[in-house]
């Protein structure tokens, strides 16, 4: 596996959810945000390549992909800036593992809302997750047959 993480293995859905819900401003979100992106390794240069990066963002950020054996996806990612990683480790967590038909039958942004983080992101970080959830699909369609 390329670039392996804990997000959808040992950081679930369900433990992202309780986590945010608990957190009543969004001075806490933010910390906890923080929190994640330091779980969240850091792309060795080799990986960080220029087809990988999503452009027209402010904010640098690589989306990389592979698929296991088992016919599931294997998402890897990286971002400068803290909040930036910390939404892509959230991200990571809902997509992570899935099938390509699983993918294109959920919105990958779903852990967002159900975490309530999408209530307040800007709307420059609100664009920047539509781009990587078009992105996803966009992965997800190449590998379906």
């Amino acid at each position: 596996m390329i670039a392996p993480h804990p997000f959808g293995y040992d950081i679930t859905p369900a433990v992202l959810i309780s986590t945010f819900r608990v957190a009543t401003c969004w001075e806490e979100r933010y910390r906890k945000l923080i929190q994640l992106a330091r779980e969240l390794p850091a792309l060795p240069d080799a990986l960080k390549q220029q087809e990988l990066e999503l452009t027209g963002c402010e904010a640098r950020i690589w989306l990389g992909h592979q698929q296991l054996e088992s016919g599931c996806l294997h998402f890897y990612a990286d971002g400068e800036g803290r909040i930036i990683r910390g939404l892509l480790a959230v991200l990571l967590t809902g997509i992570e593992g899935k099938t390509p038909p699983q993918l294109l039958g959920s919105d990958p942004l779903m852990l967002f809302a159900q975490s309530g983080l999408h209530h307040q992101l800007s709307t420059s970080r609100t664009m920047v997750l539509q781009r990587l959830a078009r992105t996803v699909v966009a992965i997800a369609t190449r590998y379906q047959t």
